[in-house]
């Protein structure tokens, strides 16, 4: 029997069309499961549906903030009667405004834990019904090194990130009984489009600063790829992980277990 395969098992991934959600979906698709997810206009759906069917997998997308909690109980509803009752959800849909704290406007910072924080609370309450129903269900909250880690110019995704790991604790406190796993990932500095131009090489063929503290800070001497977190999405996604609740795994390569060089 592979503990690994989600053959049958209906995957909403929120904000997946592209990034670090799409690269999960797709290693939930891998492994059998049928991809559901939203985004916040039609053209992005649209887009995701190209890429996902450019990959060979036929996913279903669907307009929807997952701010908006009539919105999500809606969509997760329709879900239910186009595809079927939701087995897993990955909290993937996030923001980050990268502004130093004395500068950043208390609606900026409202901004980013709706998002990040009250957005996973409100679709994993739309989905936990079904779950306790089918009598099992897996939610991927998809935290960050800095539910871990302060950094200049984060206060907000920090303090986001920070509630997200205490939430899917809860959410493991309080529904470990029902046969439902909650779990976060933490992925660490990954290579995606936001990401880009933090990796630019200089004029000079140097590494851009940044760029050069991501690497000397990291074991791995490189940053994550999307694909790296797919492995561990489709191991907390299964019934591999059936005993495994309320723990944040960081893909981080070695950064939280490392100090750094001496200068």
């Amino acid at each position: 029997m592979n503990k690994f395969d989600l053959t049958g098992k209906v995957a909403l991934v929120t904000g997946g069309s592209y990034g670090i959600g799409f690269a999960i979906a797709s290693g939930l698709a891998e492994a059998g499961a049928t991809i559901v997810f939203n985004d916040l206009r039609q053209d992005l759906v649209d887009k995701g549906l190209a890429a996902y069917a450019e990959k060979g997998i036929r996913a279903h997308g669907y307009v929807c903030n997952v701010c908006d909690e009539e919105a999500v109980q809606a969509m997760v509803a329709k879900i239910k009667e186009d595809v079927g009752v939701i087995d897993i959800l990955v909290n993937n849909a996030g923001i980050i405004k990268r502004i130093p704290m004395l500068e950043m406007s208390a609606a900026d910072f409202r901004q980013v834990i709706d998002v990040d924080l009250n957005a996973p609370f409100i679709v994993a309450k739309a989905c936990i019904p079904g779950m306790i129903e089918k009598g099992h269900g897996k939610i991927i909250n998809i935290c960050s090194m800095m539910s871990e880690l302060g950094r200049e110019t984060v206060s907000a995704y920090a303090a986001a990130k920070g509630g997200l790991k205490m939430l899917t604790k809860n959410i493991c406190s309080e529904y470990g009984m029902y046969n439902i796993q909650c779990n976060g990932i933490g992925p660490g500095y990954i290579e995606t489009p936001q990401t880009a131009p933090l990796r630019e090489r200089q004029a000079d063929g140097s590494r851009h600063p940044f760029d050069q503290f991501i690497i000397s800070k990291t074991p791995a001497e490189r940053w994550g790829k999307p694909e790296d977190l797919a492995g561990p999405a489709v191991f907390l996604a299964s019934e591999a992980s059936d005993f495994v609740n309320g723990h944040i795994l960081y893909v981080d390569g070695g950064i939280l277990a490392y100090i750094g060089k001496q200068p």
